[in-house]
């Protein structure tokens, strides 16, 4: 029995799977965030939305599989499962660290549209006071 051909089929299977799911569901859910990011122009979100997933499964599917000739072959049945496992939460890290960077830079792109539409902190034609600094 080839247990080398068993790791990387139960490997691909179970990352490829997850990473379908997890940029489905960031994408279905992300939306909302998004439309808020870009104030309300669903269009624009909807589009940049399909393009991170495009972008995420490209990034991360890519990584699933240049990362199946690495590691070491199994000679029996339990390190098949160590070898996998290894691998496939690797991927899951991955996975986490991105999306922890696009709700980092969504995040503060939301803050940047929000200090847009705040009012002044000065009425126009107003000024602040000016106070000596204690001595």
């Amino acid at each position: 029995m080839d247990y080398t051909i068993w790791s990387y089929t139960i490997y691909l299977l179970c990352s490829v799977a997850t990473t379908i799911w997890v940029g489905h569901t960031l994408h279905r859910n992300g939306r909302i965030f998004l439309i808020d990011a870009f104030r309300k122009n669903t269009e624009l979100a909807d589009s940049v939305n399909h393009l991170l997933l495009v972008g995420f499964y490209l990034i991360n599917i890519g990584y699933v599989t240049f990362a199946v000739k690495y590691g070491t072959k199994p000679e029996s049945a339990s390190e098949v499962f160590e070898v996998c496992s290894t691998k496939v939460g690797l991927v899951l890290l991955v996975l986490g660290v991105m999306h922890f960077l696009n709700l980092n830079i969504f995040s503060k792109m939301r803050k940047r549209g929000l200090l847009d539409d705040a009012p002044p902190p000065v009425a126009p034609g107003r000024s602040v006071p000016v106070c000596n600094p204690p001595k």
